[in-house]
């Protein structure tokens, strides 16, 4: 096996991941379909690295895990946010049915793509049970992205894929012109939501007014950066949801990742409003009802 890095995934993360990697060591990329990237490879090649970074879209993590991963004993970051749709799970524990759960860790943390490969400063946390781990990814990362330890990969997960919803849920407040007190006050009324929820799952408090959490947050839910953001935007001047995805051209994990973290409010019995009313509005609710029934709840 050699000992190198490769990325899996070049979309913008994956590439942007890719170009801070390459700035201290040779590394590698591949995605589905052939790129003009340099050191892109054919995925066998990728796979045979010792290092690998996942930049998979967290819909399609279990099924490429099925069709394509075979664990030779690699040593794993996971660089997706999100939480399966289709069976509520999160992405560790999808990931636990094929690699040992001290080959992996998960990033987190507020990194736009576009300024990581503008090699402008950030910082991010590489969350794993395995300290150890942490040690041999963390020279890898250049010198502009300040990289963190932390254990709580449950709250990593929560953090990463609940931002990701509020986002959708502040480009709405944006897109209805409700002013930056609206904002604000729902970033913070979201970030005690994102909080109530992770704990039911065992997640530490400290994630959440962290990089991982209140960081990621922060960033993701006040730019036009974000595609979740603009996701929101679409939604409050009434635009068809299939129309504001095809304009976008990306994926917005908050969509999916919406409809997972409401069937588990459900379930578990978590009072989670905001996302609530995010989901229903995805769905074709008015936001300016919704609006009403969110302040009158």
């Amino acid at each position: 096996m050699k000992k190198h890095i490769a990325v899996i995934g070049a979309g913008k993360w994956g590439q942007a991941l890719h170009f801070a990697l390459s700035q201290k060591q040779e590394a590698y990329i591949t995605s589905r379909t052939a790129r003009d990237i340099p050191h892109f490879v054919d995925l066998t090649t990728a796979l045979n690295c010792e290092y690998l970074v996942i930049a998979i879209p967290a819909q399609q993590i279990k099924g490429w895990l099925q069709e394509h991963f075979e664990f030779k004993g690699q040593k794993i970051l996971v660089a997706s946010k999100g939480i399966e749709a289709s069976s509520g799970q999160f992405l560790n524990e999808i990931y636990a049915q094929f690699v040992p759960e001290e080959n992996i860790g998960f990033i987190s943390g507020p990194t736009f793509a576009t300024e990581v490969k503008q090699g402008l400063p950030t910082a991010l946390v590489i969350n794993t049970t395995n300290e150890a781990l942490y040690h041999e990814f963390a020279p890898f990362f250049p010198q502009f992205i300040k990289t963190y330890f932390s254990e709580d990969v449950v709250g990593a997960e929560i953090a990463g894929a609940y931002k990701n919803v509020l986002a959708i849920a502040s480009g709405i407040c944006d897109g209805l012109h409700l002013g930056n007190n609206a904002r604000a006050s729902l970033i913070a009324r979201g970030l005690v939501e994102m909080h109530r929820f992770g704990a039911f799952f065992g997640a530490k408090e400290e994630t959440f007014i962290g990089l991982s959490g209140a960081g990621d947050l922060f960033l993701t839910a006040s730019s036009t950066m974000s595609r979740n953001y603009r996701v929101g935007l679409g939604l409050a001047s009434c635009k068809p949801l299939n129309e504001i995805l095809e304009e976008l051209g990306e994926v917005a994990e908050g969509v999916k990742t919406s409809e997972a973290v409401v069937e588990l409010s459900k379930k578990h019995d978590i009072y989670t409003p905001i996302a609530n009313e995010v989901k229903l509005i995805l769905e074709g609710k008015c936001p300016t009802k919704s609006l009403r029934d969110f302040l009158n709840n």
